[in-house]
């Protein structure tokens, strides 16, 4: 079979990636064989393939692969996540950009939109994920909305509110206005953003005074049911009993007195509007006071807003500035800086408003979840600085908000009978709903027809925290083999981003419904960002197309080019160079395929230099094979992959290949090529979970390999017993080879030319790499000697001299005069750096980077001046 000079990259992998998939080699089953099991963090069914998606995929495929050359039953579960928010977003802006209203339609008329939308570019991500590389085990994939994963989330609902720890509260919730829904605390982002704060006079009922109050929300004010005072604060105890007038809005309300105001924030004095805001909504609980909600749910203001009604929040803020300062109610505005809440989804700003909830009761359900994490350490994050993040966001936790103001999602299984707060069931389905209503009312005559159900939708996070579970059926099935072989899975490959949002309550859902761990490790990556640090998003214009990416440098290269640079938990500084990189290495490793593929092979003697290549080699594979297992042990995936590049780079391609090249149009030995494969098959195994489609190729031309003897499958090396003594000894001889050209380099003396080489053993170095400093230095005699050799040119490696008699290729004379006038040029800046040194006042007061540097150029100096003399010496 004849190899094409240079690696087909696109063609190789849609061969072996179809090659893969008519094998079946991604499908698990539950056998004798130890389960591996990943699941895969299910991105958003409206995404698309993003460099955030590559890392994290990359990892879990490297995991993936290499669990299955260990030998374990590798399982790695694919699948999407219906994305509440997002797809509901997407699924109205097109169905508004055809004429149509979402509040036009039936709740099942929009279902039917919104599934259209999904089967069109619902599978879009798990497509491009192929051409990554990833083996999934495709026939297991799920999505979130899948009517089993449906089930398991409304069976888990009921379950949970039979316990007691579901229940509805009329709360104060986080509103995004864009989305028309609630959001979880976890789902808002806080950000700094420049405001003002806007000073306004309110008159005191039946005179002419004034309280001044300073809000960065003027427009609130027509919601406003009160004004509060701390009591102890003396400059507005004549106020106690009196009532204040809101300006424009001219309603009355009341001046109350709580402790909670600070007397020395502002003006001492607080406007109360429960309907918009938490701590005026406890206020207004503890005295009594009127709710005003002046909002509609887009955030325009509703008939409270009076004249302001149907305009948006923040157009309502500039207009009614305006109005206050016409009516000499505006005392004055300051620029201020504030914290805003703003939507993790829509970006919106967030309106804190009083509305009817779903809520989680999570204060005992978290306590597993801690323990395993930061007691027993049944479940590891790597890295273990995550544990204090973890740790003060579980010991902090508030009830979980779990409805939704959507029609996408799994609808809550409330059904209501009557309109009373408490006249409701809940329940499985429709059927079980109507047996519940009758025996709570008594009146068997209820049917499903006097039953409506809740119109919300969960949260598609109180879908996903059951996904390790429900891939498995371990949540409607608890006994199925599925689940009893596979869970708990092994690891975990995601960003710290949804370490709460998802990964912990992963955590408190396995503890809760399976009684133990969802997962043993959390690897938990860094940020994808540009190569000046910054985020990558479409407006910066800053990240680059993946399957760009992949047509230019394969998928091997940028999977390279990624892992390179991907240490735990650290963001990754991402270049295109990288990529090019990962492209240069595979095309370095095919050349070294065919330069072994290329040689003549014949029943000749081994030769010594390559009989002792082949012992350093095996022993140097077995140390990086332990360093490669320690850091695969780590969740070192970078360090891993380095260890690999500089074991195949620099000790097989640089090295090893030097050393049993056979000569110009000359055969090698059998024995030894027959090495040089196995070699080169053991880098494979190892280079494979990182560079599945180079070496699939390589691996299928070495040998017509049947299906059963791919790559993929192969048996990864097994760590054995190695000589250390053979690589330090390499590690010396590999100096002694760099002093020989550079020699040969400085001297302009051609490689063809054979040299004698003379050694003053004084460092008693092993003499068993001798044949391969002769090979690789073309020393056509190499001699110990006992004293040093005069006319030579020379050079040192630790105590050892070597010299090397100089022939009439070298004029003496003129190499003695070069080195003269180098050795003067040399002491003359070494004598200058000295005295920068010595002065004083230039150490006490330069940087401490400027005096370090001149301190190396002292040592550099005096090292080039030991060396100049040796060689001089050496010439006379």
């Amino acid at each position: 079979m004849s190899i094409p000079s240079q690696f087909d990259a696109k063609a190789a992998e849609q061969k072996w990636y179809d090659y893969w998939m008519k094998n079946n080699y991604f499908h698990s089953e539950p056998d004798h064989r130890t389960p591996y099991t990943i699941v895969i963090p299910p991105p958003n069914v409206t995404g698309v393939l993003h460099m955030g998606h590559m890392l994290n995929n990359t990892i879990q495929d490297v995991l993936i692969r290499r669990a299955r050359l260990k030998g374990f039953n590798a399982c790695w579960v694919p699948g999407t996540d219906h994305a509440s928010i997002a797809t509901e977003a997407k699924v109205v802006a097109k169905l508004k950009a055809e004429g149509i209203n979402k509040a036009d339609l039936t709740r099942e008329e929009f279902l039917k939109h919104a599934w259209e939308w999904t089967d069109k570019y619902g599978g879009v991500i798990l497509e491009q994920l192929k051409k990554l590389g990833a083996s999934c085990d495709w026939e297991r994939t799920k999505f979130t909305m899948d009517e089993d994963m449906s089930a398991s989330v409304i069976r888990s609902f009921v379950d949970l509110y039979n316990k007691g720890l579901i229940y509805r509260g009329y709360r104060m919730v986080n509103w995004d206005p864009e989305a028309k829904t609630t959001l979880s605390d976890e789902e808002v982002n806080y950000e700094e953003r420049q405001g003002k704060l806007y000073h306004l006079k309110y008159q005191i009922e039946g005179s002419n005074d004034f309280v001044t109050i300073a809000t960065t929300r003027p427009e609130t004010i027509l919601g406003d049911t009160a004004i509060c005072i701390n009591p102890n604060d003396e400059r507005y105890s004549h106020l106690k009993g009196k009532k204040a007038i809101v300006p424009i809005a001219n309603r009355v309300i009341p001046i109350i007195f709580d402790e909670y105001v600070d007397m020395e924030f502002g003006t001492g004095c607080l406007k109360v509007t429960p309907a918009h805001d938490v701590n005026d909504k406890e206020l207004g609980e503890r005295h009594n006071l009127e709710i005003i909600d002046i909002f509609n749910d887009d955030a325009t203001l509703n008939s409270f807003g009076m004249h302001y009604a149907g305009k948006d929040r923040f157009v309502v803020r500039d207009e009614i500035a305006k109005e206050l300062e016409a009516i000499g109610s505006l005392e004055k505005v300051e620029n201020h800086v504030n914290k805003v809440g703003t939507s993790e989804r829509t970006k919106a700003v967030i309106e804190p408003r009083l509305s009817d909830q779903w809520f989680l009761k999570m204060e005992e359900l978290v306590k597993p979840a801690i323990k395993a994490v930061l007691e027993t350490e049944e479940v590891k994050l790597y890295p273990k600085r995550f544990d204090n993040t973890y740790r003060h966001w579980m010991e902090n936790i508030r009830d979980w908000n779990i409805s939704r103001q959507l029609w996408w999602g799994q609808q809550i299984p409330a059904y209501y009978y009557g309109e009373g707060k408490e006249d409701f069931v809940v329940a499985e389905n429709i059927d079980e709903a109507v047996k519940l209503a009758q025996a709570k009312t008594g009146n068997t005559n209820l049917a499903a027809a006097d039953l409506k159900q809740d119109n919300d939708a969960l949260d598609t996070w109180f879908s996903s925290w059951l996904w390790p579970m429900a891939v498995f059926g371990g949540i409607l099935e608890p006994d199925n083999k599925d689940f009893k072989y596979y869970y708990p899975t092994n690891d975990l490959v995601t960003g710290p981003d949804i370490l709460f949002f998802w990964v912990a309550r992963m955590i408190i859902a396995g503890y809760e419904y399976a009684g133990e761990k969802p997962f043993t490790n959390v690897y938990l990556t860094g940020l994808v960002r540009d190569k000046q640090r910054r985020k990558m998003s479409k407006s910066l214009g800053n990240s680059p197309d993946p399957l760009d990416l992949i047509d230019k440098f394969g998928a091997d290269g940028v999977r390279v080019g990624l892992l390179l640079s991907a240490s735990a938990g650290n963001d990754i500084m991402f270049d295109e160079e990288l990529c090019n990189q990962g492209k240069a290495f595979a095309n370095k490793i095919w050349n070294a395929f065919r330069l072994i593929k290329g040689w003549e092979v014949s029943e000749i003697e081994q030769p010594e230099s390559s009989k002792i290549a082949i012992d350093w080699y095996e022993a140097k594979l077995q140390k990086t094979l332990a360093e490669i297992e320690d850091n695969f042990e780590k969740y070192r995936i970078s360090d891993a992959l380095m260890a690999i590049y500089k074991l195949v780079w620099d000790d097989f391609c640089s090295w090893f290949l030097e050393m049993i090249k056979p000569g110009y149009q000359q055969p090698i030995d059998n024995k030894t090529f027959n090495k040089a494969i196995e070699m080169l098959e053991a880098n494979l195994k190892l280079l494979h979970p990182f560079m599945p489609f180079l070496t699939e190729e390589i691996w299928q031309y070495i040998a017509g390999r049947t299906p059963e003897e791919a790559l993929i499958i192969a048996e990864w090396p097994k760590i054995k017993s190695y000589d250390e003594k053979i690589i330090t000894d390499f590690d010396f001889a590999a100096e002694v080879i760099a002093g020989i050209r550079t020699i040969r380099k400085d001297k302009n003396i051609a490689f063809k030319e054979a040299i004698d080489l003379k050694v003053v053993n004084a460092e008693s170095a092993a003499t068993s790499f001798d044949s391969v400093i002769k090979k690789l230095g073309n020393v056509a005699l190499l001699e110990y000697v006992t004293d040093k050799v005069g006319g030579a040119l020379t050079f040192r490696v630790k105590s050892n001299e070597y010299f090397i008699p100089v022939s009439g290729s070298v004029n003496v004379e003129e190499e003695i005069a070069k080195l003269t006038e180098e050795l003067n040029y040399t002491k003359g800046f070494l004598k200058s750096v000295q005295a920068k040194l010595s002065n004083e006042k230039f150490v006490g007061s330069a940087p401490e980077k400027v005096v370090a540097m001149e301190r190396q150029k002292e040592a550099d100096a005096l090292a080039k001046i030991a060396t100049i003399e040796q060689s001089l010496a050496g010439l006379k």
